[in-house]
């Protein structure tokens, strides 16, 4: 196949790790600049999943992205140095960030001296000052826009995010959380569709 996409504005080609599979759509090659990841399948696309413009796959040397078919990604941020993995029919709204790597220390002193190494140094590439932590997102899940994912969480199949929340754990099936933090309004059942209605 093509690595380079018809009509795309970015002068740029889809990785050769980068599995694309059968309908998936990818916008722009823009996506995958900061892909620097060196495993065989970087990221897998499934079929008739969707990659729109202002998705960016921040992803580290031994970073892996999964997206399951039908599960449409618009303006996602992902920073990624271990394993993100998206399930299938989901839907990931704009500007949403989702990182399994703060890629900086939380105590004050580390990070200063992190930061006083980088302006000694000619390499001011981030690099993971703490160990990734997976994050996955399971199938049918929503995601309003805004949001931001942090390292280590896991959502529940067919649950929704509120708008600019900030999900720090883990969000059990078929429940609506917002917040931030996140926190959970309410349950779904299986039997409910998105707005609540018995189907």
């Amino acid at each position: 196949m093509s690595r380079t996409i018809p009509g795309d504005w970015h002068n740029g080609y889809i990785p050769d790790n980068a599995v694309v599979g059968d309908g998936a759509y990818v916008e722009t090659s823009w996506s995958f600049q900061r892909c620097r990841s060196t495993r065989d399948q970087a990221i897998i696309l499934g079929e008739n999943s969707s990659v729109y413009m202002g998705c960016m796959f921040d992803m580290g040397m031994e970073a892996q992205l999964t997206v399951g078919a039908y599960s449409l990604i618009n303006g996602l941020w992902l920073i990624c140095d271990q394993r993100v993995t998206i399930g299938t029919h989901c839907l990931v709204s704009w500007n949403v960030v989702i990182m399994d790597n703060f890629r900086a220390p939380e105590d004050i002193p580390s990070r200063r001296r992190m930061l006083e190494e980088f302006a000694a140094g000619r390499d001011r590439r981030l690099t993971p000052a703490i160990k990734p932590r997976p994050v996955v997102i399971g199938h049918n899940v929503w995601i309003g826009f805004d949001c931001c994912i942090l390292p280590g969480v896991r959502i529940g199949d067919g649950s929704i995010i509120g708008a600019r929340s900030v999900v720090d754990g883990e969000i059990p099936p078929y429940c609506i959380a917002a917040g931030n933090p996140a926190r959970i309004i309410r349950f779904l059942s299986e039997k409910e569709d998105r707005l609540g209605r018995r189907i």
